[in-house]
């Protein structure tokens, strides 16, 4: 069965986050958000439930549960009960639940960076103190975790915000490390909070490994966050789940809404079902065309933008270009001004020297070459 990705929806006027930030002449390439229609099956889906004309207040039924319970098994062995998923509409509100929950005032929360920059707001949002633990660059191009720096940032620690696979640099964790991790995490008495909204999005054979299947001592340790929201496009409908196995953390977690983060929609939720029943031939589809986009970026900035380095990612549809040998003061204002081009600065995501940039490649092929083209062109005249 073949699917159309190469077909660009306009989206001007929609109301678009993406679309609405930069004048008409810009093309944005920045929050993680694909310009690709989502899946068949969840459109039609969709158009179904609308036909029952009424989208009142809406809880879980049986059948979302059931395929999402079927979806973990069936990618990754993990076994979860209907009743350890809590529903949400979004990550987001999600590992804020858990800070407010579970950390002491007083106790550190550490994370890596660069990070997601939420991420790195929440602790903030508490009035918790915050632990960064940065990656390490390996010889072969390949972000690691400095293990050593993990543990000691862990000590006194109330909790670990992970992220897996890594926003922005798309890096899928190995289980070796992950395990290594998530057992620092155990030795010191912190809770992990894995935030693993790209799951389904890795590349080269890839699998994603969830920080909870590692072992039962683990998962009684961890919340989830889950959502069909990157990998099928369909972010706006404000959907996540919990994947909770503790159920005495189950219940703190979900009493931690305190009136401000409510149900989800009814649309959300059919969304949501449809995507992990009946679009597995779609997402192997769209990953493939995903990995391709990215070794066409890669090899377009080792040809054609001379001081940009990319390391390529192992996941999500995320690029982490360093522009440092540019010598810019601002790359991503360089390239909003010069190339017409919005693109993510590093400054978001942790990086202080303000060099790198994230560059969104989930998009359909010739919007990608667009974008190149236009960068191209910019440093060509500079």
């Amino acid at each position: 069965m073949s699917f159309d990705f190469d077909t660009i929806h306009s989206r001007l006027g929609t109301g678009s986050t993406k679309w609405s930030r930069y004048p008409q002449d810009v093309l944005p390439m920045w929050i993680a958000d694909m310009d690709i229609a989502a899946p068949p099956a969840v459109l039609q889906a969709l158009h179904e439930r609308l036909g029952q004309q009424i989208l009142g207040y809406s809880v879980a039924c049986d059948g979302v549960r059931e395929a999402i319970v079927a979806d973990l098994w069936a990618k990754y062995a993990w076994r979860v009960q209907p009743n350890e998923l809590l529903f949400l509409p979004g990550v987001e509100p999600g590992f804020n639940m858990a800070l407010h929950a579970f950390v002491q005032p007083g106790q550190p929360v550490v994370l890596q960076t660069p990070n997601y920059r939420p991420i790195r707001l929440a602790p903030g949002h508490w009035n918790l103190p915050k632990i960064e633990v940065p990656f390490e660059l390996s010889a072969e191009g390949e972000y690691l975790t400095p293990l050593p720096a993990m543990r000691e940032a862990l000590k006194g620690a109330g909790a670990l915000l992970l992220s897996n696979p890594h926003n922005p640099m798309g890096k899928v964790f190995p289980r070796e490390e992950l395990l290594a991790v998530a057992t620092a995490c155990l030795d010191q008495g912190a809770l992990i909070v894995s935030d693993e909204i790209h799951a389904e999005l890795c590349f080269d054979g890839r699998r994603h490994i969830p920080t909870a299947s590692l072992s039962p001592e683990i998962a009684q340790r961890t919340i989830t966050l889950m959502s069909a929201s990157k990998a099928y496009n369909v972010a706006g409908l404000k959907t996540c789940f919990a994947v909770i196995q503790n159920p005495e953390i189950r219940e703190r977690f979900n009493s931690a809404r305190c009136g401000m983060v409510d149900s989800v929609s009814p649309l959300g939720l059919e969304a949501t079902r449809a995507a992990y029943s009946d679009c597995g031939d779609w997402l192997q589809a769209l990953v493939a065309y995903l990995q391709a986009n990215r070794d066409y970026l890669l090899n377009a900035v080792q040809t054609r933008l001379p001081g940009v380095v990319m390391h390529a990612p192992q996941g999500t549809y995320l690029a982490w270009l360093d522009c440092s040998a540019l010598g810019l003061d601002d790359p991503q204002q360089f390239f909003l001004d010069q190339a017409k081009v919005g693109l993510s600065a590093g400054l978001e995501f942790g990086d202080d020297s303000q060099q790198f940039v994230r560059l969104n490649f989930g998009c359909p092929r010739a919007m990608l070459e667009e974008g190149i083209a236009r960068m191209e062109r910019s440093l060509r005249h500079r």
